[in-house]
């Protein structure tokens, strides 16, 4: 039941957060500074989650075969590949660094 009560905790924060944004008024969202902030905090956010779920395994940190496809999409994303092949080569590397690994 204890599952229960966080998803119904959890969805009603969700709704007061959104209805919060909703509330805010439209000359607060057109300053400089917040535009930039909202630009920038999406990405900012995902680097983290990406670093966060590379590098750490049950709050260790660790070098695995994770990084070696993360550094291999980043060299795909240099060399400006389309998404799909950034993701493939991602696949691939990290698939293989396991093999050779295990």
């Amino acid at each position: 039941m204890n599952v229960w009560i966080a998803i119904g905790v959890t969805a009603a924060a969700c709704y007061l957060v959104k209805l919060a944004g909703l509330l805010v008024p439209a000359g607060a969202l057109e300053r400089p500074l917040v535009r930039r902030l909202a630009a920038l905090l999406p990405v900012a956010l995902l680097a983290a989650l990406t670093a966060q779920q590379s590098f750490s395994t049950g709050g260790a940190l660790v070098l695995d075969a994770r990084a070696a496809g993360l550094a291999a999409a980043a060299a795909a994303l240099v060399l400006r590949a389309p998404f799909l092949v950034v993701v493939a080569a991602a696949v691939a590397v990290t698939a293989a660094a396991r093999a050779l690994g295990a």
